[in-house]
């Protein structure tokens, strides 16, 4: 398929804008996350697109080169839905409840929300009477906050967006932006459209992987085309201070494999949270190329073990199926060429997605019930990083004699 026009290759850093890049690690091309095929898709060409990992030496950001269409990655058929996880929901409502009560809002204050899907968040805000406002641009998950009575406008939220809002007299007391600072191509101008949105006192709370788990974790699969950057405090700190926010609160939570809540606003007074992660990572030299480069050749032997475990199952006669058609199922099974020798389909819970095809190996996708039905040897858990989750779910399976394997942080069988 010709992919001219589909994707960009940045020549300086997205943060900083420096030129000092250097290679960590080429996850080869490979097909759009997220990306889930019809039947009738089938028969057409698929885009593949290469991911490269590099390291900025002078903000320490980790990041890719490849700048895909936005619009090609969160347009009309984008498929996450966040309702969707029991866990996700119950992170996201203490952190609502926390807000609440820490900042006492009350009817008048204004709480706005950037990626704000299908108002998974919001909602929690909106109980109490809190004046709320999604923006998002994927239209599915939009609509159905719309129809929760959620105002939610879809769209791209940039610096043009934020100044928009502003002129409509939208100041926010508190800005959250979740799991969405590092899809942005343009990453100054998010942030700065943050601070134009944010009061003096406000605050906005950024939730974001954390790189430093990534790393140490072997988590590969989470580095795919809508992921843009890898955060470590002091990079997302660089990158806020440029725009006159200062981080001055960080939690470390479990939530997809390790994350980052940050505090930030215009006022600078870090507490030693802030500080003690900052001096942890210039301990550990997350700030050093060498760091990373170290870890790409971790990931290369878990893809090489993944491989020889699948290989060593599937030699002895036992049937595999996966659960969990995410976007990071898309990078493993792309970079441990994993398809239909391997598995014989996928599950998920998403409605949404049943019935369609994963990108790249094109397996099927089907109602987690099909499991005791079918009962498959072995189940891949893709959504690793809700495995005590999916474990949990499927102790039916389990009970029958189905057997799960964890791919990351390393290959294991449960």
């Amino acid at each position: 398929m010709d992919t001219t026009g589909l994707y960009a290759v940045i020549e300086g850093c997205r943060s900083c804008g420096s030129a000092a890049l250097e290679s960590v690690i080429d996850l080869g091309s490979t097909p759009l996350a997220d990306r889930l095929l019809t039947k009738d898709a089938l028969r057409e060409p698929e885009p593949f697109c290469p991911l490269t990992v590099v390291f900025c030496s002078d903000c320490s950001l980790l990041q890719i080169r490849e700048t895909v269409d936005p619009e090609i990655l969160f347009g009309s058929d984008y498929p996450y839905y966040s309702s969707v996880s029991p866990s996700l929901l119950a992170h996201f409502e203490a952190s609502a409840a926390d807000v609440m009560r820490r900042r006492r809002l009350e009817s008048t204050s204004q709480v706005v929300e950037l990626a704000s899907n299908d108002g998974y968040l919001l909602r929690h805000y909106l109980a109490r009477g809190i004046r709320v406002l999604g923006v998002d641009p994927a239209p599915g998950p939009a609509r159905r906050a719309l129809e929760a009575g959620i105002d939610t406008r879809i769209a791209f939220f940039s610096l043009d967006y934020a100044e928009q809002l502003a002129r409509e007299g939208i100041a926010a007391d508190v800005v959250h932006a979740n799991n969405v600072l590092a899809h942005v191509a343009d990453t100054n101008g998010f942030v700065a459209g943050i601070a134009i949105l944010l009061k003096e006192d406000g605050e906005t709370i950024i939730e974001c992987p954390y790189v430093e788990d990534l790393v140490s974790h072997c988590e590969f699969d989470t580095i795919y085309h809508q992921h843009l950057c890898y955060f470590s405090v002091a990079s997302v700190s660089a990158l806020l201070r440029r725009h006159g926010l200062y981080v001055n609160r960080v939690e470390h939570t479990p939530i997809h494999g390790g994350s980052l809540r940050l505090f930030a606003g215009k006022t600078e007074r870090p507490d030693t949270s802030v500080l003690d992660l900052l001096a942890g990572e210039s301990r550990r030299r997350l700030g050093e190329a060498r760091y990373y480069v170290d870890f790409g050749a971790r990931v290369l032997a878990l893809r090489d073990s993944l491989r020889s475990l699948l290989d060593d199952i599937r030699r002895d006669g036992a049937r595999i199926a996966g659960y969990g058609a995410a976007a990071k199922a898309c990078t493993l099974m792309s970079f441990v060429d994993i398809d239909g020798d391997d598995l014989d389909y996928v599950v998920d819970r998403n409605a949404f997605k049943h019935g369609r095809y994963m990108p790249g190996n094109h397996l099927p996708i089907l109602p987690t019930e099909h499991l005791l039905r079918d009962m498959p040897d072995y189940l891949l858990i893709l959504s690793w990083n809700f495995a005590d989750e999916v474990i949990a779910q499927q102790s039916g399976y389990a009970s029958a004699g189905g057997r799960f394997v964890v791919p990351i942080p390393e290959p294991r069988i449960i």
